[in-house]
């Protein structure tokens, strides 16, 4: 059995209501500790609890599994190493446990999508944890509550990142559970807040690194590090200082990113890697809406091998909406290909992060790019985190680069063995 780091004070008194407590919301920045705490809270009360059926879940089933059955050595499976098994539950997927008081039924679902909610009707749970709880949909939260409503011993855990003041689970939820623990003092309501300083395997030196890594004017910062509620609004990326002059460099290695429309802008962008830093080093862009003159994905293509002209790509990481062109130069067999990882908000964190680092660099001749830069913005409007859908495709280009290629992971110099 793997054992976590020490639990900070803040953490153990969070850990220890939860005995006391029916509804238990651990929320904060990165690194806080929230997963391993709530899950060794859950596993204790597992160890004595009355039920046979209880419940983990989270946006999907695999997300659960990850963040609850394995959280990265200290989950269910090893708090109960060789006492549990992965199984099925009447065709569900489950984790079946050996406990001192009989085996327990731990069903496994996602919660993501609506219609979700019907994955977990016609049981009962004794317990049930929720990871990223804010990610799921409003009406798999509202049936894991109904679910549980007869447990003789109820407890629900969520755990879950901050997200705009606005948005719903705040309101529907934690709102009104906290006014109702301000009313009542025995409602049974235990809320802990979390940050990086509360893990105890972090060093000192290893939070420098991590904070470096941020821009401390950030929406992300004051989320991730400082586990705040906030709006992302204004521009994605307020503090944009990453051109370069466009000179010969001495680079070692190559890559393209391209976003592709047929009347929508068609954009790509050369990379090249110079003293560990990667350069946009030229660009491409074509707008058939703009320009009247819609493009064959043959003219596309060619344009493609001009701007890579001798040069050895190892890979294209290409929008992966654009199945004909994909297909093309698969055809063509010059150019390795990898369908781009499209997760918006996780690709434009890594981005900003390496910005802060100075880790990429915009040759100033990359014109459309640095023009984006200065125009993608929030949708303030919106009470999820969403971007404008304009002046967007240079920075897709960008952010396909380096989401895919995962050139942020060399600035993730930390080893996290405890707590996280």
């Amino acid at each position: 059995m793997n054992y976590p780091a020490p639990f900070s004070e803040n953490q153990y008194n969070f850990f220890w209501k939860c005995f006391d407590s029916w509804f238990n919301v651990a929320e904060g920045g990165k690194r806080g500790g929230k997963n391993v705490l709530t899950t060794m809270a859950f596993c204790t009360i597992l160890e004595k609890h009355p039920s046979k059926l209880h419940l983990i879940a989270g946006v999907s089933s695999a997300t659960a599994m990850l963040n609850i059955l394995d959280c990265d050595g200290f989950g269910i499976t090893n708090y109960f190493e060789g006492r549990c098994r992965l199984g099925e539950y009447k065709n569900r997927e489950c984790l079946y446990v050996e406990t001192s008081v009989g085996e327990k039924v731990i069903l496994v679902s996602g919660g993501g999508k609506k219609g979700d909610e019907r994955l977990i009707k016609g049981n009962t749970y004794g317990m049930a944890y929720i990871t990223e709880a804010n990610e799921c949909h409003p009406d798999f939260i509202q049936e894991v509550f109904d679910r549980t409503l007869s447990s003789p011993d109820r407890k629900i855990f969520h755990d879950l990142n901050p997200k705009s003041s606005a948005h719903w689970y705040y309101e529907k939820i934690l709102n009104f559970h906290s006014e109702q623990q301000e009313a009542t003092t025995s409602y049974g309501y235990n809320y802990g807040h979390f940050t990086i300083a509360d893990n105890m395997s972090i060093s000192d030196e290893q939070l420098k690194k991590v904070l470096m890594t941020y821009d401390k004017s950030s929406a992300w910062y004051r989320r991730d590090i400082k586990g705040e509620r906030c709006d992302m609004e204004g521009l994605v990326y307020p503090n944009f200082d990453n051109v370069a002059k466009t000179e010969k460099r001495g680079y070692s290695r190559y890559n393209v990113s391209i976003d592709y429309g047929i009347q929508n802008p068609t954009a790509m962008i050369l990379w090249g890697l110079c003293d560990g830093v990667w350069y946009a080093v030229s660009e491409y862009y074509h707008s058939g809406r703009d320009t009247n003159e819609q493009k064959t994905d043959e003219e596309y293509y060619a344009a493609l091998c001009k701007l890579c002209g001798d040069l050895p790509i190892e890979r294209v990481y290409i929008d992966p909406s654009a199945s004909s062109f994909i297909v093309l130069i698969k055809q063509k067999g010059k150019y390795y290909i990898r369908k781009a990882d499209n997760d918006v908000l996780e690709g434009i964190q890594h981005t900003a992060s390496m910005l802060q680092e100075k880790a990429i660099l915009i040759n100033d001749c990359c014109v459309n790019t640095i023009k984006e830069f200065g125009l993608y913005s929030w949708d303030s409007d919106s009470e999820e985190d969403r971007v404008i859908k304009e002046n967007d495709h240079c920075m897709d280009v960008v952010r396909y680069f380096v989401q895919t290629s995962r050139i942020w992971k060399k600035q993730d110099t930390t080893e996290y063995k405890g707590i996280f």
